[in-house]
């Protein structure tokens, strides 16, 4: 008999880990984000202390 179950077959999902299962590169990978991301945002708040970074237009000469 001929089925409707053409082509590759689906894999089996694989169950989910759990989260207490972290290995040392895992928590040594964690900390670093952590620390980019403060990193990243006290650059933020540094940048935005000081005022626009472009002059607001096109610049013209004195003369006319």
């Amino acid at each position: 008999m001929s089925s409707r179950d053409g082509g590759k077959k689906k894999p089996l999902k694989k169950p989910k880990s759990q989260a207490g299962e972290l290995d040392e590169e895992d928590k040594a990978f964690l900390v670093k984000q952590k620390e980019e991301a403060q990193k990243m945002k006290l650059l933020k708040e540094k940048a935005m202390g000081k005022g626009p970074l472009t002059s607001g237009g096109i610049k013209k000469s004195g003369k006319k």
